[in-house]
């Protein structure tokens, strides 16, 4: 993949920083963060597991996953945004809500980025070896005061439809969200009598949004079907819950 200018500065950075191996040392200390539009600021901990330092480039998207990050518009600023992190040690990051217009009536939805580049080892400075950069990216939810009802209870207030999948092979699934909050799945299925149909790699549906989602080989079931659905939690906890599936 090639690095935006902005990643290639930051990993000339790591040259300087000592020899060490290269894998994914730095963590954020969560899954997702929750950001009450009131607040002024939110802080985030990230730790550096590793025995050696990392830099660690750090900002805020607005779903475009190859954007630069100052091309990213977004209404937030990350403190510090480039830094060394030294070993067993850890760093508060401070998102900082800039003021720009955003819907009072629903959440919003940012991601944090958090690049970690690993120091170049000896072994690589002698040898074609590759060194690798881990990016972790987690959802911000931006979440206006007085909404109604609570986010834990959306999951059970989604609506489910059987309908043709988009590439035209099969059946998906489409999710009606009618709260102001998004709701995330680790996992949803479709059982269908002794079917059993199931998609491990999640999903999300926005707020007073729908979306299709997919589900490998789901073909030939019908609106008696159930939708059996782990959803997410703002403290990372599952909400497992089921639903009917209604016909279209």
């Amino acid at each position: 993949m090639k690095l935006p200018t902005r990643f290639l500065f930051a990993a000339a950075l790591a040259g300087a920083l000592l020899a060490g191996p290269a894998h994914a040392s730095v963590t954020i200390g969560g899954t997702r963060v929750i950001y009450p539009m009131a607040e002024r600021e939110v802080n985030v901990k990230v730790d550096n597991d590793s025995r050696a330092p990392s830099l660690v480039q750090v900002w805020v998207d607005d779903g475009k996953t190859d954007a630069d990050p100052g091309q990213s518009k977004v209404p937030f600023v990350v403190t510090p945004p480039i830094f060394r992190m030294e070993p067993q040690k850890s760093q508060t990051l401070r998102i900082m809500y800039t003021g720009e217009a955003l819907p009072s009536d629903r959440e919003s939805v940012f991601w944090l980025n958090v690049l970690d580049i690993p120091p170049k080892s000896a072994k690589a400075s002698r040898a074609n070896t590759l060194q690798f950069a881990f990016r972790t990216r987690i959802k911000i939810f931006v979440r206006p005061a007085r909404l109604d009802g609570r986010p834990e209870d959306a999951p059970a207030k989604l609506t489910w439809q059987l309908v043709p999948a988009p590439d035209g092979k099969g059946q998906a699934l489409r999710v009606t969200n009618p709260t102001p909050y998004h709701v995330s799945f680790s996992e949803f299925g479709v059982e269908d009598g002794s079917r059993t149909f199931k998609n491990d790699m999640g999903g999300m549906v926005a707020p007073e949004g729908a979306t299709v989602l997919r589900i490998p080989d789901l073909a030939g079931a019908d609106a008696g079907a159930k939708v059996h659905y782990v959803a997410i939690s703002d403290h990372a906890a599952a909400l497992p819950g089921e639903a009917p599936i209604s016909a279209r």
